[in-house]
């Protein structure tokens, strides 16, 4: 983008914002940045170079982004799976406030609640363009055949009757974004059909079989135009697109870009395998890192990089396990197993556990941001942070009060961001796929129950006790329970989980 054109945008901003909003902020009277936020599906803290020097998998492209911006070490996911880190994303919220336990599916209805605003909502009110493409996974309102009349549609194994011709009543337009384009729910669950706003892209017309790992998929109806292999290029291209059409314009714009990978299936387009010694998940992971290269080239080509706001990051750890036997078989020996030994990689890095569960590598992300104009590059940050604290600081970013009933447990990091001490208001709550509950508070975490909630075993049992302890200072791959040391560490933070399971939000507002 020219200067002249640059300069444009910037004062039909200004006057727009005095227009709208009489007393704003006198530190946001500048241009307000664009905001882009990347989710990668299932990539574990161990994946990226930059947070684990002995991964062998070529991250160049996240570790420049770390190198240029900010890296979180101890940032976590409110969930240990995927539909409620989503949900708790987008609405600065815990998901298990509403949601027990468990993921949803590609056909499941809606899991936004009519009328809680979402972080679109709120930039949408501030004048930005709204863009989401990728995995969505919060549900739609699907248009149904009625039963009477279904005709051949179960020729669809495992399809409910989904009216391919029809317009989805439910979609993320319906929630703040101006425009969609990806997937319903993850990659390896039908309907194998592009969604583009509010309709199906084509019809299917293919049997999808089950295939099993590494290239994971359930059964179900697929489009010709929807390759698995290749949905990973899809989504870049519709984001480069989205980029180029949107950065022109006077108003910034958002961009809510939730990939599709590593999270199985694990199936990297054709030109990336073998360009690791780890397998196609090795493999994949390098793909993913390419992704994010060409998409901050894309804004870079815009002439907007300085004032964008890029945040990356996963939402829960990866799905590898991790084999500490020297004698066991792993992916690299064969593809279909699903797992390392040690000494070949470590997914989730010295975590305890996989994607799941309530140990570390179930929620600790990796999580880096970048943002020229106002953030000094190549810093680490360690203070505990949540991805549900995206919501309130893009809310103080822009300047915005938050209303008493959103982002209720949402803090914002926008001082972590510039340097300044940072404490977190309130302790991280952590929830396992199986709905297990830990709290973290400083450098304690109290996990409530008797084992991973999730994956690994042993399982344990929610609330079972006794409860585990642990200090995360002198012991991140919580290798030594300290609840029968510290009994008063326990019912204190076994208190203020309570509380802020009761009370319905984390800070008052």
């Amino acid at each position: 983008m020219n200067r002249n054109l640059r300069l444009t945008r910037h004062v039909a901003w200004a006057l727009l914002v005095q227009y709208v909003v009489a007393s704003v902020n006198p530190a946001c009277e500048a241009a307000p940045p664009n905001i882009v936020i990347v989710l990668a599906d299932d990539l574990g803290y161990g994946d990226v170079q930059t947070l684990n020097a002995d991964s062998t998998i070529p991250t160049p492209n996240l570790d420049r982004l770390a190198k240029q911006g900010l890296t979180f070490t101890d940032a976590h996911s409110p969930s240990a799976v995927c539909t409620p880190t989503r949900y708790g994303l987008l609405t600065g919220r815990y998901c298990w406030r509403i949601m027990r336990s468990g993921v949803l599916g590609g056909y499941s209805p809606p899991l936004l609640e009519p009328g809680r605003r979402t972080i679109a909502n709120l930039l949408k009110q501030r004048g930005y363009q709204t863009h989401a493409i990728g995995k969505w996974h919060l549900g739609m309102e699907l248009p149904m055949l009625d039963a009477t009349v279904k005709g051949d549609v179960t020729k669809w194994q495992g399809d409910p009757g989904v009216r391919f011709d029809g317009v989805i009543a439910d979609s993320p337009i319906h929630h703040g974004f101006d425009h969609y384009f990806g997937v319903t729910a993850s990659l390896d669950m039908a309907p194998y059909v592009f969604v583009r706003d509010d309709r199906f892209t084509q019809l299917p017309t293919i049997q999808q079989p089950a295939v099993p790992f590494p290239h994971y998929v359930r059964a179900g109806p697929r489009a010709e135009d929807f390759v698995i292999d290749q949905v990973l290029d899809t989504l870049l291209q519709e984001a480069q697109q989205a980029i180029n059409r949107m950065a022109p314009a006077a108003e910034p714009y958002f961009l809510y870009l939730p990939l599709t990978g590593p999270h199985k299936p694990t199936q990297p387009a054709a030109r990336f395998r073998g360009n690791t010694a780890l397998g196609e998940y090795g493999d994949f992971v390098h793909q993913v890192d390419w992704t994010v290269g060409q998409l901050l080239e894309t804004i870079a080509q815009t002439g907007e990089s300085d004032n964008t706001l890029v945040i990356f990051t996963s939402d829960n750890g990866s799905y590898m396990y991790r084999y500490d036997d020297a004698s066991t078989p792993d992916h690299v020996d064969d593809h279909s197993i699903q797992g390392f030994r040690a000494e070949h990689h470590r997914a989730n890095g010295p975590l305890r556990g996989t994607k799941a569960d309530i140990w570390e590598a179930g929620h600790r992300v990796p999580f880096f941001v970048r943002w020229p104009a106002e953030l000094e590059a190549n810093q680490r940050v360690h203070a505990t942070i949540c991805l549900t604290d995206i919501y309130a600081t893009v809310a103080e970013i822009v300047g915005t009060e938050l209303g008493p009933d959103e982002a209720e447990d949402s803090s914002s990091i926008a001082a972590a961001l510039r340097g300044a001490s940072y404490t977190r208001g309130a302790p991280v709550v952590h929830h396992s796929s199986a709905g297990m509950f830990a709290i973290r508070d400083q450098q304690w975490k109290l996990v409530c129950g008797t084992g991973s909630g999730g994956r690994q075993q042993p399982r344990g049992e929610i609330f079972g006790t006794p409860y585990q302890l642990y200090n995360l200072e002198e012991d991140i791959a919580e290798t030594q329970d300290v609840a029968e040391q510290h009994p008063q560490i326990v019912a204190e933070l076994t208190a203020k989980l309570e509380t802020i399971r009761e009370s319905g939000r984390s800070f008052e507002r």
